[in-house]
């Protein structure tokens, strides 16, 4: 299945941030396309999780659709001021095909390569069974605590507790219009679980549904209140709603035990012992290539990431 961040919904609400969109369909070659603008008049153009490649379609081999897309890919970012095209493919075979176009790999990823993705085929106990015991153990401690979930849960309360999640875990979240939008548009269907503490709202999260998954993109949390065990609670909840509703997954979003060490130790626990990537059935840890550029102007790309570093 296409990803959400191919979709055309993920576009039109990119456009309604203001970020200019492209489309590329031909060849067995599929590739949406979001333009981000730099300093200096300058921009870079991104393929979440993409691009899709359907080799059974490349009729002559696949070196062709691919240099003809590529080509495709130069000029338009010319014709923006581009300075490099990244691409985020989900599959080997794609990100191999994009190497020998002259595509390297990049340090720098905009989404995780990994994540953890819980199988909701299973039922409520085989859910509890594979968990870390530390993880039923929290939910019981939240539940204890009186800890009450619902989507009741107002942007604006959402956005004080991100503030104090960001400070505390030193990271920039997204300007609080990103979230307003998102959670707003029409085109989404995102829902904003909510877990309160004496009508306290102390843990939050974000959920995008798409397809047959539910994904955890945004959450916060007050870390005051870090001894209810609220987050715990509230994925549980999310769980069960989301499996109550027919979903197949719910993908937790990104994991790094380098990057984010607490975050990820939370993630894998509701997995207990995962399986290994690529592993059929059951919850598990999924493993994309990575992020990928295409340098269009070798001085431009390089003062981009000599900045990076600094800023």
């Amino acid at each position: 299945m296409t990803s959400f961040l191919q979709s055309k919904e993920w576009m039109e609400f990119q456009r309604s941030l203001g970020r200019g969109v492209f489309e590329y369909e031909k060849e067995g070659i599929s590739a949406r396309i979001i333009k981000y603008d730099l300093p200096f008049g300058k921009s870079y153009l991104y393929i979440p999780h993409g691009p899709e490649m359907d080799f059974n379609r490349m009729t002559g081999g696949l070196k062709n659709p691919v240099a003809n897309f590529v080509k495709w890919l130069r000029e338009s970012g010319k014709s923006q001021k581009s300075i490099f095209i990244k691409a985020e493919p989900l599959v080997d075979s794609v990100a191999q095909a994009l190497v020998e176009a002259k595509f390297r790999k990049s340090k720098k990823e905009i989404q995780p390569s990994k994540t953890v993705v819980i199988d909701l085929g299973q039922n409520e106990d085989e859910l509890l069974m594979a968990m870390h015991h530390k993880t039923r153990y929290n939910i019981g401690v939240a539940d204890k605590h009186g800890i009450v979930i619902g989507e009741d849960g107002s942007i604006d309360s959402f956005l004080r507790l991100l503030k104090k999640t960001a400070k505390r875990d030193r990271f920039n979240p997204h300007p609080a219009e990103y979230y307003k939008k998102m959670f707003d548009y029409n085109g989404l269907q995102t829902k904003l679980y909510s877990a309160k503490h004496d009508g306290k709202s102390v843990a939050a999260a974000l959920v995008l549904i798409y397809g047959d998954a539910g994904y955890y993109l945004h959450g916060a949390s007050d870390y005051e209140h870090h001894s209810l065990m609220a987050p715990y609670a509230l994925h549980w909840h999310i769980i069960k709603q989301l499996k109550a509703e027919g979903l197949k997954k719910y993908d937790l979003w990104g994991i790094d035990a380098r990057k984010w060490p607490g975050v990820t130790r939370f993630k894998l626990g509701w997995l207990g012992s995962p399986k290994p990537t690529g592993e059929g059935g059951g919850s598990h840890v999924v493993e994309y290539p990575g992020s990928f550029d295409l340098p269009l102007s070798k001085f431009w790309h390089l003062v981009y990431k000599l900045a990076r570093k600094i800023l």
